[in-house]
């Protein structure tokens, strides 16, 4: 194994199949893709030269992977990782890495070996504007945070989409909605650039826009101790929808929308001009500074050169599988407030919220509609969308 890692992808649904191919095209130097599973033998068979598995057991100890990949639905995160580790394994988990906080933490608890590469599939952190604006933040180039507002509405999907799968928009399937299945990566970067707040506060609609059981829109307020305040917005249920996210700092404000960062600098900064003015309506001088940025990373191979790279030569992993339970917590505090029609103090307590879901599961009575559909399988037109 000092030149290649052998891997093995768990779930060959559209993103296993997308990960499957991209590999096996040479993608990943130094990867190679020797064993797939999944409980669909067509799809297993549809993949040759690799060795097929229907059951995650006898691929775990088959002895022909150094490493496996999960690709499969939410609630298959935590027992496959667990699972996967304990046999001695190196583990790449998708997003999101567990359902819930609890079992985040039981998942980053079986990481007890810390020579196997524990690694998480958050490849928006590879997208250079994400990048730039870390590092503006953390070198205190646009002073102290004001105010975060993040409105990613364009995730529209249609009633087929959420028939596409049994599992899909389910409290049993998939424990949430838009937060759990479209907004990982956004929550994920939330937190790695801003930090975590103290209290959320939020309004979630049950299938406002879909014949569904879980949340399709979401609006949260999230407060942080040093007063900084954020607002996230999301929804599956508006078209065109934007992405847009909204930073306001002592430095004025930056926007990042269509691949573009647009920062309009304050020349001092706001609350030293506001002391140190005798005008009741001024405001500090400004001008638009261009940061120029192209593409958007290498997003999903990405994260696999780099869980490679850790692998062959210890090489520090950008994505660790740890952070996901801090996307998780924010998914399922923003959720529970919503529920609960009350703020949500964090740090979560994992086994109230874990209760709550569970009772989610047990009272529902919502009958899922699955139909034969179209899902769109080629990845190359976006990176965000599942």
């Amino acid at each position: 194994m000092e030149n290649e890692v052998r891997l093995g992808i768990i779930g060959l649904g559209n993103m296993g199949q997308f990960y499957a191919r991209a590999i096996l095209d040479g993608e990943v130097p130094g990867l190679k893709l020797t064993a797939v599973c999944d409980m669909d033998k067509d799809r297993v068979s549809a993949f040759e030269g690799v060795e097929p598995f229907t059951d995650t057991d006898e691929l775990l100890k088959s002895g022909v992977v150094d490493a496996v990949h999960i690709a499969t639905p939410h609630y298959f995160h935590t027992t496959l990782g667990i699972a996967a580790l304990e046999a001695g394994l190196h583990v790449l988990v998708d997003k999101p890495v567990s359902v819930h906080k609890a079992d985040c933490e039981r998942l980053n608890a079986a990481h007890t070996n810390k020579d196997l590469v524990f690694c998480g599939m958050f490849n928006q952190r590879t997208d250079p504007h994400y990048l730039k604006l870390k590092s503006l933040i953390d070198n205190g180039e646009l002073g102290e945070i004001r105010r975060i507002q993040w409105t990613v509405t364009d995730w529209f999907r249609t009633e087929a989409y959420y028939g596409s799968g049994a599992w899909r928009a389910t409290w049993k399937g998939e424990g949430g909605g838009v937060l759990l299945n479209q907004c990982p990566h956004q929550l994920d970067l939330w937190q790695w650039l801003f930090g975590m707040p103290a209290e959320i506060y939020s309004q979630c609609d049950l299938g406002r826009f879909h014949d569904i059981e879980v949340e399709d829109a979401v609006t949260a307020l999230m407060r942080y101790d040093n007063g900084t305040t954020g607002v996230f917005i999301s929804t599956t249920g508006e078209s065109p929808g934007v992405n847009r996210l909204e930073i306001a700092c002592e430095r004025g404000l930056v926007l990042l929308e269509d691949n573009e960062i647009r920062w309009t600098r304050n020349e001092v900064e706001s609350s030293v001009f506001s002391q140190e003015s005798d005008q009741g309506f001024a405001k500090p001088d400004s001008w638009n500074v261009e940061i120029p940025v192209d593409g958007n990373g290498e997003q999903h191979m990405g994260v696999f050169k780099n869980f490679t790279q850790a692998i062959l030569k210890g090489e520090d992993l950008f994505c660790p599988a740890e952070d996901g339970i801090h996307s998780v917590e924010l998914a399922n505090a923003i959720l529970y407030s919503g529920l609960k029609h009350e703020p949500i103090k964090l740090p979560l307590d994992s086994a109230e919220y874990e209760a709550c879901l569970n009772k989610l599961i047990e009272e529902s009575t919502h009958v899922k509609k699955v139909v034969e559909t179209k899902v769109e399988t080629n990845m190359s037109a976006s990176f965000q969308k599942k």
